[in-house]
């Protein structure tokens, strides 16, 4: 039998930082009708996420007459916010055709489409057994609903039993201020509350509720689906889940300010090489809440200022290797928005005050207390086309001309598919990678150049540990870093020659754009 061992009111990792029916009502021509609040986290980025800020609010009370409302749009991409209101079930959604949608009688069905979003108002809005699938699809607002006891064996079975599952190509989707809830595990007929896979990335769930379930939600299928990423979980409330609470397969996740209750196999399992920041959380009766689980494909993590009380950690074998009990980091990770973190002693008493749907829309003022929402709408250019790859940072272009663009490029090696030019071609839809775990690229002039500024814009699915950047012309070390590098100041050095050189790495390391300035 394993022995556990017991760790109550543990600091780990850290101090804190601060850092309808049948009929569907006529649409009302409000451009300031839209989502409640400003989307926070990885779905402020890639342009930001504003739903369907700016164009017509409907109203639904079946499932219908939101399948109805997409489909009676002027193209799939032209903004629209849905007002639901009641219980949205298998027996009032059917199908809707049209050019603007593409519908399912099973499931609420968001695909191929964009700048949507979906709130409930009134007596409240559940989505009882039915699923909502996202799809192909990019800038979705999912705002104050219940989705409860979605299967994927017995009857009725919806969205493979996930509440809210996302899949291929999904881009910039905020889910917030929602109960996500099961009765029961895999075999009871359930699966994930809220999962990712298949080029699924800017996602942000906030001020959620998950409960009652075998699995919290997952990002990526599989060890080798890693195309995923980019998502925050911040003042959430977990309680009575078995495990994944995220399973993280590659990627990078920002996980801070949720209170986790009774977590019972398993909570933050990072694998194949994902990345999580684990910030100012509170663990409670829980067992193994952070680690790589399941696996003997590595995950990493950075830990500071988690709370955990009557936690307890398994023994480490070939594929257990829990974090704790100290919780200790084992990478660095990079976040390129800004955000409060609340200290870990409140988020209980703050997560229960704001979390889920019907409960006000009240958000943390980053000082341990709650706050009324904002009804102003967000003001940021939604991300109309899904198929554009992200980067991770930095997320705005730097001022001056990118030396890079019209000089050449070499480097230690190439993998497959991939070339020293895509570095400099001012497009984030190809990149380079070494032929193995680490390696260098160069950026190389005819004439010297004064530089004194670097941008390493990485491809989705980029894994850089520590990194160096040099004077190509003598080898001489300019800066040097762990994480993401993003924007990178240096002393102004006149080179005909300059190398980002990868030291370490956790998986593939991948360079979109290595950007050169002279100011």
């Amino acid at each position: 039998m394993k022995r556990s061992v017991a760790v109550r009111l543990l600091i780990a990792g850290g101090t804190a930082a601060v850092a309808g029916a049948v009929a569907l009502a006529a649409p009302m021509l409000e451009a300031s009708a839209a989502a409640v609040g400003t989307a926070t986290g990885y779905a402020s980025q890639n342009g930001g996420t504003t739903g369907g800020n700016g164009g017509t609010t409907v109203r639904a009370t079946t499932g219908t007459a939101i399948h109805t409302a997409l489909c009676n749009r002027a193209s799939s991409s032209t903004p629209i916010t849905i007002e639901v209101e009641g219980t949205i079930n298998h027996g009032n959604t059917t199908k809707v055709s049209g050019d603007s949608c593409n519908t399912a009688a099973d499931k609420i069905e968001l695909k191929e489409i964009s700048n949507v979003t979906i709130i409930g108002v009134g007596g409240g809005a559940i989505f009882d057994q039915l699923g909502i699938h996202i799809r192909d699809s990019s800038n979705i607002i999912i705002q104050n609903v219940t989705v409860r006891n979605v299967k994927k064996s017995g009857s009725p079975t919806s969205n493979g039993g996930d509440a809210i599952g996302m899949e291929s190509t999904v881009r910039n989707v905020w889910v917030d201020h929602v109960n996500l809830e099961a009765s029961g595990g895999e075999d009871a007929g359930y699966d994930g509350l809220f999962d990712m896979k298949d080029n699924t990335q800017y996602v942000t769930l906030s001020y959620a509720k998950l409960s009652n379930s075998g699995r919290g939600g997952l990002i990526g299928s599989s060890e080798t689906d890693t195309s995923n990423g980019y998502v925050t979980f911040h003042h959430n409330l977990y309680t009575n889940i078995d495990s994944r609470t995220p399973l993280l397969r590659g990627g990078i996740a920002h996980i801070y300010n949720n209170s986790y209750v009774s977590l019972n196999e398993s909570g933050i399992n990072s694998r194949a090489g994902a990345r999580a920041k684990v910030e100012n959380n509170y663990f409670k009766n829980s067992m193994n809440v952070l680690g790589t689980f399941y696996t003997d494909a590595a995950g990493y993590w950075q830990a500071s200022g988690n709370i955990l009380d009557n936690v307890t950690w398994s023994p480490a074998d070939s594929e257990t290797k829990p974090a704790g009990p100290s919780m200790a980091s084992n990478t660095t990770v990079s976040i390129p928005y800004s955000y409060s973190l609340d200290n870990a002693a409140c988020v209980p008493a703050l997560v229960a005050a704001t979390a889920g749907a019907n409960t006000g829309i009240k958000t943390s003022n980053g000082s341990c207390s709650s706050q009324n929402p904002t009804t102003s709408p967000t003001t940021s250019t939604p991300t109309t086309s899904p198929t554009t790859p992200p980067t991770t940072s930095p997320t705005t272009a730097p001022s001056g001309t990118n030396l890079s663009i019209g000089a050449g490029a070499d480097g230690s090696s190439k993998a497959s598919g991939t070339s020293y030019g895509n570095v400099i071609d001012a497009s984030t839809s190809t990149y380079w990678s070494p032929n193995g775990a680490t390696g260098y690229v160069s950026v190389k002039w005819s004439a010297a150049k004064s530089v004194s500024r670097v941008v390493i814009r990485e491809a989705s699915g980029s894994s850089i540990g520590s990194w160096q950047v040099k004077n190509g012309d003598t080898g001489a070390v300019l800066k040097s870093g762990s994480g993401t590098p993003g924007t990178i100041s240096l002393t102004s050095t006149s080179l005909k020659k300059i190398t980002f050189e990868i030291v370490s790495s956790s998986g593939t390391p991948r360079i979109a754009e290595f950007e050169t300035y002279a100011s």
